[in-house]
């Protein structure tokens, strides 16, 4: 389970530091839906596990709510494919990722230390 961050424009501006994105992960932090990110704290996010995911309709941003609970059928399969991944609280809330395939795999492995350690059991 875990817990999600909305989150406006810029999420993660001077945040460039990977201790913005591990003390979250290490609290639960699983994904930050935002207007738009800060560049460097985007991937320092996908390092550590936590998908950031921007919104398709910006006015969404405002339909939400503190203790909303968001709800999503076959995550991995959306993410895979490239859909929009797409939210049900009060009605859909459409989400992009626009990860590319390695981001994903780091994010499904649950950060980039257990991807590498995943790779390096495959190559053995």
């Amino acid at each position: 389970m875990g817990h999600a961050i909305v989150a406006g424009r810029n999420y993660g501006q001077g945040s460039s530091r990977e201790h913005a994105a591990a003390a979250p992960r290490n609290l639960g932090l699983r994904v930050v839906l935002a207007k738009n990110f800060a560049r460097i704290h985007r991937q320092n996010l996908v390092n550590y596990g936590i998908l950031p995911l921007t919104f398709v309709d910006e006015a969404d941003y405002d339909r939400l709510h503190k203790g909303d609970v968001l709800r999503v059928d076959d995550l991995r399969r959306a993410l895979k494919s490239g859909d929009d991944v797409t939210f049900d609280c009060r009605g859909p809330v459409r989400t992009r990722h626009g990860l590319t395939a390695l981001q994903i795999d780091v994010i499904l492995a649950g950060g980039l230390i257990n991807w590498r350690r995943n790779e390096s059991q495959a190559a053995a």
